[in-house]
């Protein structure tokens, strides 16, 4: 799916989203001095439901002024044709840039947080490993697995207790657990019975929300609270601590293990998680310079895959069976179509047969997973920096070191795309009248970035997200309970604000 994408100067963002709650077609005043700031700061909730009768007012492009000489001005666009120009035709021009890798300080040198040769080198050597078919097999058969013992074993726990449960931290256990096993070969076990304390995964948690405040504030006040270890950075320091200490730890565990090990053995079973694959791919030379040697360099390149693969996936699935569980024809026809591959499986009680081929021919729920990634894309934002001047499509000036932040959140809500219904959950938009998935081009679809620098995990994404759909609706139905809000965080990632709370109850056929 969604590698992780961050907004620049989220709140900043939100809040003009948030000035037009009272007014639709009111300009918001721009002061001397001060520009936008006193209508950013008098409202400040309740953003994602302007974000785009604001973006609709102005064409899908916005220039936000900040204060007079703070440096603070950005671009925000939902354009479509902005949207190609930056991340590919001139996509050259437009890269992460140096105050995005200062805010993402965790991630190290890694391919998120990486530009030009670097990232292009980064890019190459994880598209090598992780488009690798015998890797594919590997990561199925690792979910499966990790859904038949731990995510199975949870779930009639709950249904057998008849208690309510947060589906969205079941998922974030299941997601955390799989990828530390796809990156790095161990499993933290987090998924169980007894939802044990996650030391590792909550300093993760924590790194993240920490990286959101730096987005927040103003760069001299966190940079500030760094210094001093006051607030979020002080958290941020214990939270980073903890989780290079559990990511070193895996990494001389590792290298001790490949000295016992045979590489034959390995490459010929194909079945070995990411680390010892960047370790293997070291010892051939693959890697270049003193990198290839570098316990840093294995730190970072782990930091961003689990960052890429984790938290998202989790997020994904809650929306998914949020939508499900309140559209009852969608949830029908999925299984209808669950049934129909099993009758002719002949095995119709048995979900984790499905392989892959079975897994391709879920056209519906293809479909029912894209329509939730549009409607909540896990990455809200993606930030970007001119690396030099430039036009927009959209007529608008881009000078050097322009911030620019485009809209995922707000591209899947555009009635010039996706018409009229497009705030209307609706599988069916995305099956063609051949009955097979319509390609939608990604900048008009952004869930998965678009570009050079688009998702290597968009495939894994749909497996992982089709094997954990098959599991739980071919054997529960799932219930929110009534009155519970749901409604997006303002976050890195676009998590639920207040979790999602359900019942759980075994289906019978």
């Amino acid at each position: 799916m969604a590698v992780v994408g961050y907004a620049v100067i989220v709140l900043l963002c939100f809040l003009f989203f948030r000035h037009w709650k009272r007014s639709k077609n009111s300009p918001i005043t721009n002061w001397p001095v001060v520009g936008m700031v006193p209508g950013l700061l008098r409202n400040a909730s309740n953003v994602y439901e302007c974000s785009n009768r604001v973006l609709k007012h102005y064409g899908g492009t916005v220039e936000v002024k900040g204060p007079w000489f703070a440096g603070m001005d950005f671009i925000v666009t939902s354009d479509p044709m902005n949207v190609h120009h930056i991340l590919s035709k001139n996509f050259v021009n437009y890269e992460k840039g140096s105050e995005i890798r200062e805010i993402l300080e965790p991630l190290g040198d890694g391919l998120i947080n990486s530009d030009s040769d670097w990232w292009e080198y980064q890019r190459k050597m994880a598209h090598s490993l992780i488009k690798n078919s015998k890797f594919e097999l590997f990561l199925e058969k690792l979910v499966r697995q990790k859904a038949v013992n731990g995510l199975i074993p949870v779930l009639d726990h709950i249904s057998e207790l008849e208690i309510e449960v947060d589906l969205q931290e079941v998922f974030k256990r299941f997601t955390f657990d799989n990828s530390c096993l796809m990156v790095l070969g161990f499993d933290p076990t987090s998924l169980s019975v007894d939802f044990p304390k996650r030391t590792y995964a909550k300093a993760f948690d924590e790194i993240e929300e920490a990286t959101l405040y730096r987005h927040i504030l103003p760069r001299w006040c966190w940079k500030l609270q760094r210094w001093l270890q006051l607030g979020q950075e002080k958290k941020l320091r214990k939270a980073w601590e903890t989780f290079d200490g559990f990511l070193y730890h895996c990494i001389s565990s590792k290298r001790e293990e490949l000295s016992r090990c045979s590489r034959t053995q390995l490459e010929e079973a194909g079945e070995f998680d990411l680390l010892t694959a960047y370790m293997m791919q070291a010892e051939k030379g693959h890697i270049g310079g003193s990198f290839g040697e570098s316990n840093k360099f294995l730190r970072d390149t782990a930091m961003n895959l689990m960052a890429a693969g984790s938290d998202t996936m989790g997020t994904a699935l809650s929306w998914f069976f949020w939508l499900v569980a309140t559209h009852p024809s969608v949830e029908m026809k999925i299984l209808e179509e669950m049934k129909e591959i099993n009758i002719a499986a002949k095995d119709d009680k048995k979900w984790d047969s499905f392989g892959k081929q079975e897994l391709d021919r879920q056209v519906y729920l293809h479909a029912a997973l894209c329509e939730a990634l549009r409607l909540y894309p896990v990455v809200a934002f993606d930030p970007r920096t001119a690396t030099g001047e430039d036009t927009l499509p959209s007529g608008h000036h881009i000078g050097r070191n322009t911030k620019i932040i485009i809209f995922i959140y707000a591209i899947g809500r555009m009635e010039e795309i996706w018409g009229e219904d497009c705030l209307q959950y609706k599988p069916e938009r995305w099956i063609s009248e051949q009955g097979g998935i319509i390609s939608v081009p990604s900048y008009k679809f952004s869930a998965f970035g678009g570009g050079p620098r688009s998702c290597l995990g968009k495939a894994m994404a749909f497996i992982q997200m089709k094997i954990v759909a098959t599991a739980i609706l071919w054997n529960y139905h799932v219930q929110v309970v009534e009155g519970h809000p749901v409604l997006p965080s303002v976050s890195v990632v676009l998590h639920m604000k207040h979790g999602l709370k359900v019942r759980i109850t075994k289906r019978s056929f």
